[in-house]
């Protein structure tokens, strides 16, 4: 159920900005999302998640930004809500630990600033379509990649950190009172 809720919490910080105009702070609960949703079930019911953001990106862009809805504009981010979450359930569905949490936040965060920003760069006319454009896309969006490097590192720390922090008081309260049990 924690999982359907990371998912919750994802599809909420992106449209829940636009509800109270704070769309300037920038922070997102996807990547932080997908990593606990996809290291908690397997891997046929990642569609589940990737459908829940799918539809979101459908309303921001028709309703929220509105803009003309292109499928087109979409397939990179629509694979990339997938391959995370396959992803997580391979590094992180059998055993999580604060290195493979972190390692799975820095991969997750740059593989989106790699591949969007090359969507950007090579399906618009933002920059020109040489090495320097390029350069200049992504130096363009290091502002945009610290900003999801941070909440997806929140977000992931919260998601996976939360349970076992709630597991080790639970254990040491347990210890507590079995030893003051009288002999």
């Amino acid at each position: 159920m924690a999982a359907y809720f990371a998912i919750l919490v994802a599809v909420l910080s992106r449209i829940l900005p636009h509800a109270f105009q704070t769309t300037s702070v920038g922070f997102t609960a996807v990547g932080g999302g997908l990593l606990y949703y996809g290291a908690r079930r397997n891997r046929w019911q990642a569609i589940p998640a990737v459908l829940a953001l799918m539809a979101t990106d459908v309303y921001l862009t028709l309703f929220v930004y509105n803009y003309a809805f292109h499928v087109s504009d979409y397939l990179v981010t629509w694979f990339w809500y997938a391959a995370v979450c396959l992803f997580a359930h391979q590094v992180l569905g059998r055993k999580q630990s604060f290195l493979r949490v972190a390692g799975a936040v820095l991969a997750t965060s740059t593989s989106f600033f790699i591949l969007s920003d090359l969507v950007v760069w090579a399906g618009s006319n933002m920059y020109p379509h040489t090495a320097a454009g390029l350069l200049a896309c992504y130096v363009a969006a290091i502002p945009f990649y610290a900003n999801d490097l941070m909440s997806t590192a929140i977000t992931a720390g919260a998601f996976f950190g939360l349970p076992a922090l709630a597991r080790d008081i639970a254990a040491n309260l347990r210890e507590g009172f079995e030893g003051q049990r009288p002999a």
